[in-house]
């Protein structure tokens, strides 16, 4: 009889999450925002942890990023951005995670037919000043206008978020600096892939708006090349008699509004805790486990996994891989399954060829006694103990040969999948980012981890008194 108490996990699939949106990834945007990635929601869950990353580790890491404080942001453009969502939503938005999901949940929001009614002032006209209007100099338009205005092939979206890249590259260069057209055009070549598309947009950004900047191409008073710098950029304001004491009602969002902000909040979410933005990215690795289920053709399937003898598991330095499916029918003896799981053992591994099963756990009664009657169940996991295990050879693992050592200082004790280097004195291997060589740096053709090269350092003067000494 099939019972999903005791099902086992068996069957799984595993990914690398690397999904970005316009320079966020994602793992970590709808980490923070929903306490959960984009795959959680299809059965994933937690796999491998990269530099010793924990589970709990992992949840502290989102749960410090998900309460941070959005007034502690430092960004002037986030604050300016968390005073208007705050006066256009119903929710006080005090941590980050709530102002997150606040953006995510905007970008599906449409603006109002008519502005809300403004309160009128009650008090007498003469002792009002004057209307005055805030204008900028000089001039210009919205760059989603001049896109109407323009004919070209690319679409309205793809021009306005190579215009929010460009826009991104000026700010990260400084908001008072200027960049050449080629500088500009080498920075978003790194997201933009188009260049049609590129070219087109850079030529058509002069005095324009995008966001809450104005893009100017004037030439250089030095050189005389036409450069690009950012100007801040407010609205105009129109102050009349009648709402000159109420408050301004905040401008309604946009989707290209919304999702710069999103960057924005990002980005200075990033810059408050790298360290825990960082622990959240370190977890990539997913996956989704199915368990065993009965089919429709009168057949028992169990997992088999070997049970080492203590002095065997003493030996072991990896874990051991997980089981092997065996499937018999129905009316199989306890020592039809013995033979069965002794044949599914050697046939997968080098490491079990002279293997003997004997006894197996979970099953009780004689040999010639039926699986079912023994308190076994169809999707068990059941043990196999015996002995020929060869522990003398180095393919007893599933990664192949056991010859090599990890031991990096974040606490790492075997290969993650992230670039590691070995020390040329130990052969230990060591992550490079935890010895501070930076992914695009080549390997040097010299390396020695910290213990090696504190060794080589103190016994340097007493190399160099021998060396002295032999002369």
């Amino acid at each position: 009889m099939y019972s999903s108490v005791k099902k086992k996990i068996n069957l799984a699939v595993s990914l690398v999450d690397f999904s970005r949106k316009h320079s966020m990834d994602l793992r970590l945007l709808l980490g923070v925002a929903n306490g959960e990635t984009w795959f959680t929601r299809w059965g994933y869950c937690l796999g491998r942890r990269c530099f010793n990353m924990s589970t709990s580790a992992y949840a502290t890491a989102l749960e410090s990023l998900a309460s941070l404080h959005v007034d502690h942001l430092r960004s002037r453009h986030v604050r300016r951005v968390v005073t208007i969502y705050r006066r256009l939503s119903s929710k006080p938005l005090i941590t980050v995670r709530e102002f997150l999901r606040c953006l995510l949940d905007w970008k599906h929001h449409e603006a109002p037919l008519s502005p809300p009614p403004v309160k009128p002032c009650s008090r007498l006209p003469f002792l009002l000043p004057r209307p005055c209007t805030m204008k900028r100099s000089p001039p210009c338009k919205r760059f989603e206008d001049v896109i109407d205005l323009l004919h070209c092939r690319w679409s309205k979206k793809r021009m306005l978020n190579a215009a929010e890249v460009v826009v991104e590259k000026l700010l990260e260069h400084g908001n008072d600096a200027e960049m050449t057209r080629q500088a500009v055009r080498d920075a978003a070549r790194v997201e933009i892939g188009d260049t049609g598309l590129l070219d087109f947009v850079i030529k058509s950004l002069g005095d324009t708006v995008v966001g809450n900047h104005i893009v100017r191409r004037l030439p250089s008073t030095v050189t005389r090349v036409l450069t690009f710098s950012l100007e801040e950029w407010g609205e105009p304001v129109q102050m009349d008699v009648e709402v000159q004491n109420t408050r301004p009602a905040a401008p309604w969002p946009s989707t290209v509004d919304v999702e710069r902000d999103l960057r924005a909040v990002y980005r200075a979410m990033v810059e408050a805790l790298s360290g825990a933005a960082q622990a959240v990215l370190d977890c990539k690795h997913w996956v989704k486990c199915w368990g065993l289920g009965d089919e429709s053709d009168d057949q028992l399937r169990f997992l088999v996994e070997w049970r080492p003898q203590p002095w065997e598991a003493a030996e072991l330095t990896r874990p051991l891989p997980s089981g092997e499916i065996v499937v018999v029918p129905v009316h199989t003896s306890i020592g039809e399954l013995i033979i069965e799981a002794e044949r599914a053992l050697r046939d997968t591994y080098c490491f079990f060829e002279e293997f003997q099963a004997e006894t197996l756990d979970g099953i009780t009664g004689e040999k010639w006694d039926p699986v079912v009657l023994g308190g076994a169940e169809s999707g068990d996991t059941i043990g196999v103990h015996g002995h020929g295990a060869d522990m003398e050879t180095g393919l007893r693992c599933e990664g192949g040969l056991d010859m090599w050592e990890v031991r990096c200082v974040c606490g790492a004790r075997d290969d993650d999948g992230e670039r590691m280097v070995a020390c040329d004195a130990c052969d230990v291997w060591h992550h490079t980012r935890c010895v501070g060589l930076v992914d695009s740096d080549a390997v040097p053709p010299l390396f020695l981890c910290i213990l090696c090269g504190g060794a080589l350092l103190a016994a340097g003067p007493m190399l160099e008194e021998a060396l002295t000494l032999a002369k």
